[in-house]
C-alpha cells in the first residue's frame, strides 16, 4: 500500500484532522541514510510530523522546514516538506545509536534532548520567509510540534508520531496524526477527543494491522462524526540538482573561489537529504569564478 496524508473534518467541522501512514517514506529515509535504529525512529517521527504541518499549515505552493535542535547526540535533525505530499529530511548524525532503556524503550528524548530549540520556516515565495521558532519541552518530537502550533501559530492542536520496528530493525510501520481544535468548537466535545487520543495505543501499531488511516481516524471519532476531504499521496523526495549546488558555490567570496580552484582544482559537493554527489571540475569553478 503506497503512504498518504487523508484531510478529515469531524463534529460539523468542529475539528480537522489529519492523519498519514509513512511508513515506505520512513523506510526509503532509512536506507537513504543507513541510520541505526534510534536515529531511524527520531528522523521518522520528524518526517511524519514535517508531512502533517505542511498539510495543515501550507496551501498549494510553499515550502515547510521543521528544525529540531537539542542537546542530545542526533540532534540537529531537518526536514522539509510541501503541500504535495513530498518529504525529505537528515540528522547529521545518522550512525549514532543509544542503548535502550531497563524496560526496552527507545530512548528518544536521550537522542533528541530535552534542552534546545524546535523551529519552523515556512517559505511562502514571498521575499521573507516566517520563522516560529520555540523551546524544545521533551524532545519526543510530537509533544513539541504540539506546543509549536499552540505557542507560535496559536491554533490548540494535538500531534502524535510513532514509528515500529521490526526485530532486525527494518521499518514495521510509521505514521502519525495532527488534531486541530477551530474555533466554536464545544468543550464538551474537546474533552471527549482528548480522552479518545490518551487512551489510544502507538499510531504504528494500529497502522501494522492494516495500513488504513481510516481505522485510526474512526478509533478517534465515530464512522458518523467524520468526512474525508482529500488524501494525499506521500513520499520521500528530494530536488537537489547540480544547477542548485552550482549557486551554493556561486554564493561563496571570489576568494573561497580561488582558494578551492588553486588548492583543489576541483570541488565535490553531497546532497545531505539524498546523498547524490555533483562534481565541479577547475572549468566549471572558473565559470562560476568570473560571474563575481
Amino acid at each position: 500500500m503506497r503512504d498518504y496524508l487523508t484531510k478529515t473534518m469531524a463534529f460539523n467541522g468542529q475539528f480537522r484532522i489529519y492523519t498519514a501512514n509513512t511508513t515506505r517514506l520512513v523506510t526509503k529515509a532509512q536506507q537513504v541514510h543507513n541510520t541505526e535504529p534510534v536515529a531511524t525512529t527520531v528522523l521518522g517521527r520528524t518526517l511524519t510530523g514535517t508531512a502533517l504541518l505542511s498539510a495543515a499549515l501550507l496551501k498549494k505552493k510553499g515550502l515547510l522546514t521543521v528544525k529540531i535542535q537539542g542537546n542530545g547526540p542526533l540532534s540537529p535533525i531537518v526536514a522539509d516538506g510541501n503541500a504535495q505530499g513530498q518529504v525529505k529530511g537528515y540528522l547529521h548524525y545518522p550512525e549514532s545509536d543509544l542503548p535502550q532503556n531497563d524496560s526496552q524503550a527507545i530512548s528518544i528524548k536521550q537522542a533528541v534532548g530535552q534542552k534546545g530549540t524546535l523551529a519552523v520556516t515556512k517559505d511562502l515565495g514571498l521575499k521573507t520567509p516566517f520563522t516560529g521558532q520555540v523551546p524544545l519541552i521533551s524532545g519526543e518530537i510530537g509533544q513539541d510540534l504540539t506546543y509549536y502550533l499552540a505557542k507560535s501559530e496559536q491554533i490548540p492542536s494535538a500531534v502524535g508520531v510513532s514509528v515500529s520496528l521490526k526485530p532486525n530493525s527494518d521499518i514495521k510501520s510509521a505514521g502519525g496524526f495532527l488534531i486541530q481544535v477551530l474555533p466554536g468548537a464545544q468543550s464538551k466535545l474537546i474533552e471527549k477527543v482528548e480522552k479518545r487520543i490518551s487512551s489510544l495505543p502507538a499510531i504504528s501499531a494500529l497502522l501494522a494491522e492494516d495500513g488504513s488511516l481510516e481505522n485510526l481516524i474512526h478509533r478517534i471519532v465515530k464512522t458518523d462524526q467524520v468526512e474525508i476531504l482529500t488524501k494525499v499521496p506521500l513520499d520521500y523526495c528530494c530536488n537537489c540538482s547540480k544547477e542548485k549546488f552550482a549557486k551554493a558555490l556561486a554564493s561563496l567570496s571570489a576568494k573561497e573561489l580561488e582558494t578551492i580552484i588553486n588548492e583543489d582544482h576541483q570541488a565535490e559537493t553531497i546532497c545531505r537529504f539524498c546523498g547524490k554527489k555533483y562534481f565541479f571540475n577547475e572549468s566549471e569553478l572558473e565559470k562560476l569564478l568570473k560571474l563575481k
